[in-house]
């Protein structure tokens, strides 16, 4: 057999992943405040761009419109204004009217203590000794953020070469500050910490907290009851009262509980339709200096500096292409979801319809991962509240009628019918599946109880009321 080299030409057609392509792909992934960094970073190393001040936004033409109309169906009072301004002796620096509101709330500029400086003003105020300031700073700098103290009082002991009994007298002034049943060194100490600043003097509602706190969180009042001697109606009174203490006294200070979001896409309703408004305030609308273009023409096509532009020209106008890309995809998804889910933006969460990336990818003719990335981490304003668009592909069950129903749909039902409940006769699971069957939504028990746990609703022992 003769063995040798040949050379042989052929066709065949692959995706080349170009830098370009990569780069599209990712702004079309970033959300609103993403973007914003993105193109911040950009501009700092591309010279040809800048921002495009003149352009008025969709979303500041619409809010411009809306101002005008108000400003002319209202007439301010400017004798009343001046009235109220010079008997409240107040002057407004910087306000500015805008629409309802006389004065812009965001020239406010509030800074909200942490918990360390909250508790810090208060023990400087107390009257101990001052060679012990140290040790009660390092108390309160040891809190957890939910105003715990989780280290042992003879480690701290240690630390200062003091007696433990020192520490723990320390540590019972700091639990003495506000909020009440701070550096608490368990949940039980924290609620019998609020009991004594509110004065409660019953010994019922300390005991249950001591001995029973276990067994209350599980709804065992009966036993409880009989255990200590009262009846069942004081050991749920006692503990719709321990209910409304705080267990977590420092979380409040905590900024981890604050999510701030900027919506992708404002839905408004104007008449009967729905207006779909790309919100283009965080990420400005781009363009090339004209300086730039100039030194093109005027310039020897070999020289370093055209070379140089070129690049960088090439690489503005795809940034800017690709970002006009971004946004008609998502107002491309955005209009199909408003179309598909036309029910939910008329009357709400319990008339949501499964659907799934698929189907809106089909529609407007792109691939499904298409969808997912213009859906992910990015959220729409509806006149119904701000939610994730992927919150609107869920799945679901087929319906009686052949109409499929979505899985948030049906968790809305389980919570209206759990809130009309008879609280002495709480619905099981089984009780509320068959309702749900009667109503042509036929799911299983265990279904019930995963949704229900997924609304943070107990199991019927446990929201059984005696």
């Amino acid at each position: 057999m003769r063995m040798g080299y040949n050379l042989q030409l052929e066709q065949t057609q692959k995706l080349v992943m170009t830098p370009q392509l990569q780069q599209a792909i990712k702004i079309l992934q970033l959300n609103a405040i993403e973007l914003d960094r993105f193109i911040q970073k950009e501009m700092e190393t591309n010279p040809l761009l800048e921002i495009n001040e003149s352009y008025e936004t969709e979303y500041e033409k619409d809010l411009n419109e809306s101002t005008k109309n108000k400003l002319k169906e209202k007439e301010i009072d400017w004798k009343e204004f001046s009235d109220d301004y010079h008997s409240r002796g107040i002057q407004q620096s910087g306000g500015s009217y805008s629409g309802d509101n006389e004065m812009s709330y965001e020239n406010m500029i509030s800074v909200k203590p942490s918990l360390q400086d909250f508790l810090m003003n208060q023990y400087h105020l107390t009257l101990l000794n001052k060679n012990f300031n140290e040790v009660g700073e390092y108390i309160i700098y040891s809190l957890d953020e939910n105003g715990y103290l989780n280290i042992p009082l003879m480690e701290i002991a240690e630390e200062f070469n003091i007696e433990p009994s020192v520490v723990e007298n320390i540590l019972t002034v700091i639990q003495t500050f506000e909020p009440a049943g701070i550096a608490a060194r368990n949940l039980k100490e924290c609620l019998i910490i609020q009991l004594k600043q509110l004065g409660v003097m019953k010994e019922n509602a300390y005991q249950l907290i001591e001995e029973y706190l276990v067994e209350i969180a599980d709804n065992k009042y009966p036993q409880v009851a009989k255990k200590m001697g009262i009846t069942v109606e004081e050991v749920q009174n006692i503990c719709d009262f321990i209910r409304t203490l705080e267990p977590k006294p420092g979380r409040k200070f905590s900024s981890a509980n604050h999510t701030y979001i900027v919506p992708d896409v404002v839905v408004k309703k104007i008449g009967e339709d729905y207006v779909v408004i790309i919100n283009d305030r965080i990420g400005p609308r781009l363009m090339i200096r004209d300086d730039y273009r100039k030194m093109l023409s005027n310039n020897d096509e070999n020289s370093d500096t055209v070379k140089f532009i070129n690049d960088k020209l090439n690489s503005a106008s795809w940034l800017i292409r690709s970002i006009e890309q971004r946004r008609q995809t998502i107002y491309k998804v955005v209009e199909k979801i408003i179309e598909k889910q036309r029910d939910f933006f008329d009357h709400g969460k319990k008339y949501l319809k499964p659907m799934t990336l698929k189907e809106i990818a089909e529609e407007i003719e792109v691939h499904e991962s298409t969808v997912s990335r213009a859906t992910n981490g990015k959220y729409v304003e509806t006149p119904s509240g701000t939610f994730e668009l992927k919150y609107f592909f869920t799945s679901g069950i087929e319906g009686e009628d052949g109409e499929g129903v979505s899985a948030e749909s049906i968790k809305s039902i389980i919570k209206e019918i759990i809130n009309e409940e008879n609280p002495k006769k709480p619905l099981s699971d089984s009780k509320i599946a068959d309702i749900l069957t009667e109503k042509g939504m036929p799911i299983s028990r265990r279904t019930v109880a995963k949704y229900r746990d997924d609304l943070l609703i107990p199991a019927s022992s446990k929201r059984k009321r005696f």
